[in-house]
Protein backbone atom coordinates (compact mmCIF):
# COMPACT_ATOMS: atom_id res chain seq x y z
CA UNK A 1 0.00 0.00 0.00
CA UNK A 2 1.42 3.41 -1.02
CA UNK A 3 1.35 6.03 1.74
CA UNK A 4 1.05 9.56 0.29
CA UNK A 5 0.97 12.95 1.94
CA UNK A 6 -2.16 15.03 1.49
CA UNK A 7 -2.09 16.89 -1.83
CA UNK A 8 0.48 14.51 -3.37
CA UNK A 9 -0.26 12.69 -6.63
CA UNK A 10 1.00 9.28 -7.64
CA UNK A 11 2.83 9.27 -10.99
CA UNK A 12 2.45 5.86 -12.60
CA UNK A 13 3.21 4.29 -15.95
CA UNK A 14 0.71 5.40 -18.58
CA UNK A 15 0.17 8.85 -17.09
CA UNK A 16 0.51 11.90 -19.32
CA UNK A 17 1.70 15.36 -18.32
CA UNK A 18 3.83 18.27 -19.57
CA UNK A 19 7.62 17.79 -19.27
CA UNK A 20 10.29 20.49 -19.45
CA UNK A 21 12.52 19.77 -22.44
CA UNK A 22 16.20 19.09 -21.82
CA UNK A 23 17.39 22.36 -23.34
CA UNK A 24 14.80 24.30 -21.34
CA UNK A 25 12.92 25.15 -24.52
CA UNK A 26 9.42 25.01 -23.09
CA UNK A 27 7.10 22.24 -21.95
CA UNK A 28 5.88 19.33 -24.06
CA UNK A 29 3.28 16.68 -23.33
CA UNK A 30 4.72 13.23 -22.69
CA UNK A 31 3.73 9.76 -21.52
CA UNK A 32 5.37 8.06 -18.52
CA UNK A 33 6.74 4.67 -19.61
CA UNK A 34 8.75 3.69 -16.54
CA UNK A 35 10.15 4.74 -13.20
CA UNK A 36 13.18 3.98 -11.06
CA UNK A 37 15.06 5.43 -8.10
CA UNK A 38 18.61 6.79 -8.01
CA UNK A 39 19.92 7.81 -4.58
CA UNK A 40 16.37 7.63 -3.22
CA UNK A 41 15.18 10.16 -5.83
CA UNK A 42 12.63 9.11 -8.45
CA UNK A 43 13.37 9.27 -12.17
CA UNK A 44 10.72 8.84 -14.88
CA UNK A 45 11.19 7.52 -18.40
CA UNK A 46 9.14 9.70 -20.78
CA UNK A 47 8.08 9.56 -24.41
CA UNK A 48 7.27 12.99 -25.89
CA UNK A 49 4.09 13.22 -27.97
CA UNK A 50 4.79 13.49 -31.73
CA UNK A 51 8.55 13.16 -31.14
CA UNK A 52 10.68 10.26 -32.36
CA UNK A 53 11.41 7.58 -29.76
CA UNK A 54 15.12 8.33 -29.94
CA UNK A 55 14.40 11.48 -27.91
CA UNK A 56 12.91 9.48 -25.01
CA UNK A 57 14.80 10.00 -21.76
CA UNK A 58 14.89 9.68 -17.96
CA UNK A 59 13.87 12.92 -16.24
CA UNK A 60 13.72 13.98 -12.56
CA UNK A 61 10.45 14.91 -10.91
CA UNK A 62 11.36 18.61 -11.02
CA UNK A 63 10.88 18.60 -14.82
CA UNK A 64 7.30 17.30 -14.54
CA UNK A 65 4.24 19.56 -14.33
CA UNK A 66 2.19 17.37 -11.99
CA UNK A 67 -0.57 19.99 -11.79
CA UNK A 68 -1.73 18.86 -15.26
CA UNK A 69 -1.28 15.13 -14.67
CA UNK A 70 -3.67 12.91 -16.66
CA UNK A 71 -4.19 9.30 -15.58
CA UNK A 72 -4.73 6.63 -18.25
CA UNK A 73 -8.32 5.72 -18.99
CA UNK A 74 -9.57 2.55 -17.35
CA UNK A 75 -10.17 0.79 -20.65
CA UNK A 76 -6.74 1.77 -21.96
CA UNK A 77 -4.33 -1.13 -21.78
CA UNK A 78 -1.09 0.54 -20.80
CA UNK A 79 1.91 -1.79 -20.46
CA UNK A 80 3.43 -1.53 -16.99
CA UNK A 81 6.92 -2.41 -15.93
CA UNK A 82 8.31 -1.41 -12.57
CA UNK A 83 11.99 -0.60 -12.89
CA UNK A 84 14.01 -1.20 -9.76
CA UNK A 85 16.78 0.77 -8.14
CA UNK A 86 20.10 1.26 -9.91
CA UNK A 87 22.43 -1.64 -9.39
CA UNK A 88 19.71 -4.30 -9.48
CA UNK A 89 19.22 -6.51 -12.56
CA UNK A 90 16.00 -4.65 -13.38
CA UNK A 91 17.42 -1.13 -13.18
CA UNK A 92 16.91 -0.85 -16.92
CA UNK A 93 14.78 -3.05 -19.12
CA UNK A 94 17.04 -5.76 -20.37
CA UNK A 95 17.13 -8.79 -22.58
CA UNK A 96 16.30 -12.41 -21.98
CA UNK A 97 19.09 -13.97 -19.95
CA UNK A 98 19.17 -16.90 -22.32
CA UNK A 99 21.12 -14.65 -24.68
CA UNK A 100 24.08 -14.27 -22.35
CA UNK A 101 25.72 -17.49 -23.47
CA UNK A 102 26.26 -16.51 -27.09
CA UNK A 103 22.58 -16.49 -27.95
CA UNK A 104 22.61 -13.06 -29.53
CA UNK A 105 19.71 -12.21 -31.80
CA UNK A 106 20.30 -11.90 -35.51
CA UNK A 107 19.21 -9.96 -38.54
CA UNK A 108 16.02 -7.85 -38.46
CA UNK A 109 13.78 -9.92 -40.70
CA UNK A 110 10.15 -10.91 -41.04
CA UNK A 111 8.87 -14.40 -41.66
CA UNK A 112 9.84 -15.91 -44.99
CA UNK A 113 7.17 -18.61 -45.06
CA UNK A 114 7.12 -22.28 -44.19
CA UNK A 115 10.45 -22.94 -45.91
CA UNK A 116 12.36 -21.38 -43.01
CA UNK A 117 10.07 -22.49 -40.16
CA UNK A 118 11.69 -24.96 -37.85
CA UNK A 119 10.74 -26.64 -34.63
CA UNK A 120 11.24 -24.63 -31.41
CA UNK A 121 13.62 -26.03 -28.88
CA UNK A 122 12.83 -26.06 -25.20
CA UNK A 123 12.50 -22.59 -23.71
CA UNK A 124 15.30 -21.39 -21.50
CA UNK A 125 13.68 -20.76 -18.13
CA UNK A 126 16.47 -18.48 -17.00
CA UNK A 127 14.84 -15.64 -18.90
CA UNK A 128 12.11 -15.49 -16.24
CA UNK A 129 14.60 -14.05 -13.77
CA UNK A 130 14.72 -10.79 -15.68
CA UNK A 131 10.95 -10.43 -15.57
CA UNK A 132 10.65 -11.09 -19.31
CA UNK A 133 9.34 -14.13 -21.17
CA UNK A 134 12.02 -16.71 -21.89
CA UNK A 135 13.41 -17.10 -25.40
CA UNK A 136 14.80 -20.23 -27.05
CA UNK A 137 18.48 -20.77 -27.83
CA UNK A 138 20.02 -19.86 -31.17
CA UNK A 139 19.39 -23.35 -32.48
CA UNK A 140 15.72 -22.44 -32.73
CA UNK A 141 15.02 -20.61 -35.95
CA UNK A 142 11.28 -20.02 -35.79
CA UNK A 143 10.52 -16.31 -36.12
CA UNK A 144 9.89 -14.64 -32.78
CA UNK A 145 8.86 -11.30 -31.45
CA UNK A 146 11.26 -9.58 -29.09
CA UNK A 147 9.09 -10.71 -26.16
CA UNK A 148 9.70 -14.34 -27.07
CA UNK A 149 6.26 -15.12 -28.47
CA UNK A 150 6.03 -16.92 -31.78
CA UNK A 151 4.56 -15.05 -34.72
CA UNK A 152 1.37 -16.48 -36.25
CA UNK A 153 1.86 -18.25 -39.54
CA UNK A 154 1.15 -15.94 -42.45
CA UNK A 155 1.87 -15.49 -46.15
CA UNK A 156 5.38 -14.39 -47.02
CA UNK A 157 6.17 -10.85 -45.99
CA UNK A 158 9.59 -9.48 -46.87
CA UNK A 159 9.47 -6.97 -44.09
CA UNK A 160 12.57 -6.48 -41.97
CA UNK A 161 11.16 -3.00 -41.54
CA UNK A 162 7.85 -4.12 -40.06
CA UNK A 163 7.04 -2.70 -36.63
CA UNK A 164 8.10 -4.86 -33.73
CA UNK A 165 5.86 -5.80 -30.81
CA UNK A 166 5.68 -2.55 -28.83
CA UNK A 167 5.65 -3.68 -25.19
CA UNK A 168 6.94 -2.10 -21.99
CA UNK A 169 10.42 -3.54 -22.54
CA UNK A 170 11.03 -2.66 -26.17
CA UNK A 171 9.68 0.87 -25.69
CA UNK A 172 12.51 1.77 -23.32
CA UNK A 173 16.21 2.09 -24.12
CA UNK A 174 18.15 -0.53 -22.21
CA UNK A 175 21.75 0.52 -22.98
CA UNK A 176 23.01 3.86 -21.69
CA UNK A 177 26.22 4.23 -23.73
CA UNK A 178 28.37 2.22 -26.10
CA UNK A 179 32.04 2.69 -26.87
CA UNK A 180 32.96 1.81 -30.45
CA UNK A 181 36.54 2.62 -31.40
CA UNK A 182 37.25 6.23 -30.46
CA UNK A 183 33.54 7.12 -30.13
CA UNK A 184 31.15 6.98 -27.23
CA UNK A 185 27.62 6.93 -28.57
CA UNK A 186 24.27 7.26 -26.80
CA UNK A 187 21.85 4.69 -28.30
CA UNK A 188 18.45 5.71 -29.64
CA UNK A 189 16.38 2.55 -29.16
CA UNK A 190 16.10 -0.81 -27.40
CA UNK A 191 18.34 -3.66 -28.52
CA UNK A 192 18.25 -7.15 -26.95
CA UNK A 193 21.82 -7.28 -25.64
CA UNK A 194 22.39 -9.77 -22.80
CA UNK A 195 20.79 -8.85 -19.50
CA UNK A 196 24.14 -8.52 -17.73
CA UNK A 197 25.19 -5.72 -20.10
CA UNK A 198 22.13 -3.57 -19.49
CA UNK A 199 23.15 -2.80 -15.91
CA UNK A 200 26.62 -1.43 -16.79
CA UNK A 201 27.17 2.26 -17.60
CA UNK A 202 28.98 1.55 -20.90
CA UNK A 203 28.91 -1.41 -23.27
CA UNK A 204 32.28 -1.78 -25.01
CA UNK A 205 32.24 -3.05 -28.59
CA UNK A 206 35.22 -4.17 -30.68
CA UNK A 207 35.08 -2.07 -33.82
CA UNK A 208 36.54 -4.89 -35.92
CA UNK A 209 34.58 -8.03 -34.98
CA UNK A 210 31.76 -6.18 -33.09
CA UNK A 211 32.04 -8.45 -30.04
CA UNK A 212 30.49 -6.79 -26.98
CA UNK A 213 31.98 -6.81 -23.46
CA UNK A 214 31.14 -5.17 -20.15
CA UNK A 215 34.36 -3.31 -19.29
CA UNK A 216 37.36 -1.56 -20.78
CA UNK A 217 39.65 -4.23 -19.29
CA UNK A 218 37.69 -6.96 -21.05
CA UNK A 219 37.95 -5.00 -24.31
CA UNK A 220 41.73 -4.60 -23.92
CA UNK A 221 42.13 -8.33 -23.38
CA UNK A 222 39.92 -9.04 -26.38
CA UNK A 223 41.81 -6.64 -28.67
CA UNK A 224 45.08 -8.32 -27.74
CA UNK A 225 43.66 -11.58 -29.15
CA UNK A 226 41.36 -10.32 -31.93
CA UNK A 227 42.82 -11.19 -35.31
CA UNK A 228 40.47 -9.04 -37.37
CA UNK A 229 41.27 -5.53 -38.56
CA UNK A 230 38.48 -5.46 -41.12
CA UNK A 231 35.05 -7.10 -41.55
CA UNK A 232 35.31 -10.87 -42.19
CA UNK A 233 34.25 -10.88 -45.84
CA UNK A 234 35.34 -10.03 -49.36
CA UNK A 235 36.45 -6.46 -50.09
CA UNK A 236 34.48 -5.70 -53.25
CA UNK A 237 35.03 -1.94 -53.43
CA UNK A 238 37.89 0.40 -52.57
CA UNK A 239 38.57 3.98 -53.52
CA UNK A 240 40.93 6.21 -51.53
CA UNK A 241 40.24 5.36 -47.87
CA UNK A 242 36.72 4.01 -48.41
CA UNK A 243 36.20 0.25 -48.59
CA UNK A 244 33.05 -1.88 -48.73
CA UNK A 245 33.02 -5.54 -47.71
CA UNK A 246 30.46 -8.21 -48.59
CA UNK A 247 29.63 -10.53 -45.66
CA UNK A 248 27.61 -13.71 -46.11
CA UNK A 249 25.17 -14.16 -43.22
CA UNK A 250 25.61 -17.93 -43.37
CA UNK A 251 29.40 -18.01 -43.41
CA UNK A 252 29.90 -15.27 -40.80
CA UNK A 253 26.99 -15.74 -38.39
CA UNK A 254 28.61 -14.25 -35.28
CA UNK A 255 29.65 -11.07 -37.05
CA UNK A 256 26.25 -10.73 -38.75
CA UNK A 257 24.40 -11.21 -35.46
CA UNK A 258 26.64 -8.72 -33.63
CA UNK A 259 26.14 -6.23 -36.47
CA UNK A 260 22.37 -6.55 -36.17
CA UNK A 261 22.46 -6.06 -32.40
CA UNK A 262 24.54 -2.90 -32.87
CA UNK A 263 22.27 -1.63 -35.65
CA UNK A 264 19.13 -2.21 -33.59
CA UNK A 265 20.34 0.48 -31.14
CA UNK A 266 19.74 3.02 -33.91
CA UNK A 267 16.92 1.44 -35.92
CA UNK A 268 13.31 1.52 -34.77
CA UNK A 269 10.39 -0.52 -36.17
CA UNK A 270 12.54 -3.66 -36.30
CA UNK A 271 12.05 -7.10 -34.92
CA UNK A 272 15.18 -9.20 -34.51
CA UNK A 273 15.26 -12.84 -35.57
CA UNK A 274 17.81 -15.58 -35.43
CA UNK A 275 18.37 -16.59 -39.04
CA UNK A 276 21.02 -14.56 -40.91
CA UNK A 277 21.56 -17.22 -43.60
CA UNK A 278 19.31 -15.58 -46.25
CA UNK A 279 21.14 -12.23 -46.08
CA UNK A 280 24.19 -10.48 -47.43
CA UNK A 281 25.67 -7.56 -45.48
CA UNK A 282 27.60 -4.73 -47.11
CA UNK A 283 29.77 -2.95 -44.54
CA UNK A 284 31.33 0.41 -45.39
CA UNK A 285 34.60 1.28 -43.65
CA UNK A 286 37.10 4.11 -43.43
CA UNK A 287 40.67 2.84 -43.61
CA UNK A 288 43.74 4.15 -41.78
CA UNK A 289 47.02 2.67 -40.50
CA UNK A 290 45.20 0.99 -37.58
CA UNK A 291 42.64 -0.85 -39.66
CA UNK A 292 39.18 -0.54 -41.16
CA UNK A 293 36.66 1.40 -39.04
CA UNK A 294 32.97 0.66 -39.59
CA UNK A 295 30.96 3.63 -40.85
CA UNK A 296 27.65 1.98 -41.74
CA UNK A 297 26.10 -0.91 -43.60
CA UNK A 298 23.13 -2.20 -45.51
CA UNK A 299 21.78 -5.70 -45.86
CA UNK A 300 19.85 -7.38 -48.62
CA UNK A 301 18.18 -10.72 -49.22
CA UNK A 302 20.05 -13.20 -51.35
CA UNK A 303 16.72 -13.83 -53.07
CA UNK A 304 13.96 -11.24 -53.05
CA UNK A 305 10.67 -11.93 -54.76
CA UNK A 306 9.85 -8.21 -54.53
CA UNK A 307 13.18 -7.04 -56.06
CA UNK A 308 14.23 -5.36 -52.82
CA UNK A 309 17.88 -4.33 -53.02
CA UNK A 310 18.08 -3.18 -49.38
CA UNK A 311 16.55 -4.77 -46.26
CA UNK A 312 18.10 -2.53 -43.58
CA UNK A 313 20.44 0.42 -43.93
CA UNK A 314 22.28 2.43 -41.30
CA UNK A 315 24.99 5.04 -41.00
CA UNK A 316 26.35 5.14 -37.45
CA UNK A 317 25.68 8.47 -35.67
CA UNK A 318 29.32 9.76 -35.68
CA UNK A 319 29.36 9.51 -39.48
CA UNK A 320 25.92 10.90 -40.24
CA UNK A 321 25.53 14.12 -42.26
CA UNK A 322 28.82 13.38 -44.03
CA UNK A 323 27.42 11.80 -47.19
CA UNK A 324 27.82 8.14 -46.20
CA UNK A 325 24.08 7.46 -46.24
CA UNK A 326 23.78 8.44 -49.89
CA UNK A 327 27.02 6.58 -50.62
CA UNK A 328 25.50 3.35 -49.30
CA UNK A 329 22.26 3.94 -51.23
CA UNK A 330 24.24 4.69 -54.40
CA UNK A 331 26.24 1.50 -53.89
CA UNK A 332 23.07 -0.60 -53.54
CA UNK A 333 21.89 0.68 -56.91
CA UNK A 334 25.30 0.01 -58.48
CA UNK A 335 24.89 -3.63 -57.44
CA UNK A 336 21.43 -3.61 -59.03
CA UNK A 337 22.94 -2.25 -62.25
CA UNK A 338 25.44 -5.12 -62.33
CA UNK A 339 22.55 -7.53 -61.78
CA UNK A 340 20.63 -5.78 -64.60
CA UNK A 341 17.66 -5.28 -62.28
CA UNK A 342 15.69 -2.43 -60.80
CA UNK A 343 15.56 -2.30 -57.03
CA UNK A 344 13.87 -0.63 -54.11
CA UNK A 345 14.33 -0.61 -50.33
CA UNK A 346 11.95 -2.56 -48.12
CA UNK A 347 9.09 -0.49 -46.78
CA UNK A 348 8.19 1.22 -44.56
CA UNK A 349 11.30 3.37 -44.30
CA UNK A 350 12.26 5.12 -41.08
CA UNK A 351 11.93 8.89 -40.98
CA UNK A 352 15.65 9.38 -41.64
CA UNK A 353 15.67 6.60 -44.22
CA UNK A 354 12.82 8.17 -46.16
CA UNK A 355 14.59 11.55 -46.19
CA UNK A 356 17.82 9.98 -47.44
CA UNK A 357 16.16 7.92 -50.17
CA UNK A 358 13.91 10.73 -51.36
CA UNK A 359 16.94 13.03 -51.57
CA UNK A 360 18.98 10.39 -53.46
CA UNK A 361 16.15 9.63 -55.90
CA UNK A 362 15.57 13.35 -56.52
CA UNK A 363 19.23 14.09 -57.20
CA UNK A 364 19.78 11.00 -59.36
CA UNK A 365 16.68 11.52 -61.52
CA UNK A 366 17.36 15.26 -61.88
CA UNK A 367 20.93 14.41 -63.02
CA UNK A 368 19.51 12.14 -65.72
CA UNK A 369 17.05 14.80 -66.90
CA UNK A 370 19.73 17.49 -67.05
CA UNK A 371 21.96 15.22 -69.16
CA UNK A 372 19.32 14.66 -71.85
CA UNK A 373 19.83 16.08 -75.33
CA UNK A 374 17.14 16.57 -78.00
CA UNK A 375 16.94 13.83 -80.59
CA UNK A 376 17.11 14.72 -84.26
CA UNK A 377 13.85 16.32 -85.38
CA UNK A 378 12.70 17.17 -81.85
CA UNK A 379 12.97 20.53 -80.13
CA UNK A 380 12.87 19.04 -76.64
CA UNK A 381 14.53 15.88 -75.30
CA UNK A 382 12.24 12.87 -74.84
CA UNK A 383 12.39 10.18 -72.16
CA UNK A 384 9.99 7.66 -70.66
CA UNK A 385 9.53 6.51 -67.05
CA UNK A 386 10.82 3.07 -68.05
CA UNK A 387 13.98 4.59 -69.55
CA UNK A 388 14.68 6.56 -66.36
CA UNK A 389 14.19 3.36 -64.39
CA UNK A 390 16.57 1.40 -66.64
CA UNK A 391 19.27 4.10 -66.50
CA UNK A 392 19.19 4.43 -62.71
CA UNK A 393 18.01 0.94 -61.61
CA UNK A 394 15.43 2.77 -59.48
CA UNK A 395 12.12 0.91 -59.50
CA UNK A 396 9.45 2.51 -61.70
CA UNK A 397 7.11 3.19 -58.75
CA UNK A 398 9.87 5.10 -56.95
CA UNK A 399 10.61 7.13 -60.10
CA UNK A 400 6.95 8.12 -60.39
CA UNK A 401 6.59 9.01 -56.70
CA UNK A 402 9.78 11.13 -56.88
CA UNK A 403 8.60 13.04 -59.94
CA UNK A 404 5.29 13.67 -58.19
CA UNK A 405 7.04 14.74 -54.98
CA UNK A 406 9.13 17.24 -56.95
CA UNK A 407 5.99 18.38 -58.76
CA UNK A 408 7.74 17.94 -62.11
CA UNK A 409 4.98 16.24 -64.10
CA UNK A 410 2.56 18.56 -65.88
CA UNK A 411 -0.19 17.90 -68.40
CA UNK A 412 0.14 20.20 -71.41
CA UNK A 413 -1.64 20.05 -74.79
CA UNK A 414 -2.66 16.43 -74.46
CA UNK A 415 0.65 15.04 -73.19
CA UNK A 416 2.67 14.78 -70.00
CA UNK A 417 5.76 16.97 -69.83
CA UNK A 418 8.50 17.47 -67.23
CA UNK A 419 9.35 21.04 -66.30
CA UNK A 420 12.54 21.82 -64.37
CA UNK A 421 12.09 25.10 -62.50
CA UNK A 422 14.91 27.50 -61.65
CA UNK A 423 14.29 26.87 -57.95
CA UNK A 424 14.70 23.13 -58.41
CA UNK A 425 17.90 23.52 -60.44
CA UNK A 426 19.36 25.91 -57.86
CA UNK A 427 18.55 23.48 -55.07
CA UNK A 428 19.93 20.55 -57.07
CA UNK A 429 23.29 22.17 -57.83
CA UNK A 430 23.65 23.21 -54.19
CA UNK A 431 22.93 19.68 -52.98
CA UNK A 432 25.29 18.06 -55.49
CA UNK A 433 28.12 20.40 -54.49
CA UNK A 434 27.89 18.92 -50.98
CA UNK A 435 28.25 15.31 -52.16
CA UNK A 436 31.98 14.99 -51.80
CA UNK A 437 32.08 11.19 -51.83
CA UNK A 438 30.57 9.22 -54.69
CA UNK A 439 30.70 5.61 -55.84
CA UNK A 440 33.09 5.01 -58.74
CA UNK A 441 31.72 2.00 -60.69
CA UNK A 442 35.24 1.25 -61.98
CA UNK A 443 36.34 0.43 -58.42
CA UNK A 444 33.59 -2.15 -57.91
CA UNK A 445 34.81 -5.72 -58.36
CA UNK A 446 31.82 -7.98 -57.90
CA UNK A 447 29.90 -10.68 -59.70
CA UNK A 448 26.33 -11.59 -58.63
CA UNK A 449 25.62 -15.19 -57.64
CA UNK A 450 22.65 -17.33 -58.50
CA UNK A 451 21.22 -17.87 -55.04
CA UNK A 452 18.30 -19.89 -56.41
CA UNK A 453 20.69 -22.85 -56.23
CA UNK A 454 20.29 -23.47 -52.50
CA UNK A 455 23.49 -25.45 -52.31
CA UNK A 456 25.44 -22.19 -52.55
CA UNK A 457 23.96 -20.97 -49.25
Amino acid sequence: MTVMAEGEVEITEGCRLPVLLRNGDGWHWAEILGKKEVNDKPLFYVHYDDFNKRLDEWVPEERLDVSKLEYPKKDQKTPKKEVGKVGTPSSRPGSPESMVNGSSMSHPKKASGASRKRKLEDDDERGSRSGTPSIPHVGSLQDLNLDGTALPSAPRQTGSMVAHHDDAITRMKNVELIELGTYRIRPWYFSPYPQELTSVPIVYICEYCLKYVKSNKCLERHLAKCLLRHPPGNEIYRKANISIFEIDGRKNKNYAQNLCLLAKLFLDHKTLYYDTDPFLFYVCCEMDNKGYHIVGYFSKEKESSEDYNVACILTLPPYQKKGFGKLLIEFSYELSKVEAKTGSPEKPLSDLGLLSYRSYWSQTITEILLGLKPEEGNEKPLITINEISELTSIKKEDVISTLQHLNLINYYKGQYIIVLSRELLKSHYKAMSKRKIRIDPKCLHWQPKDWSKRGKW
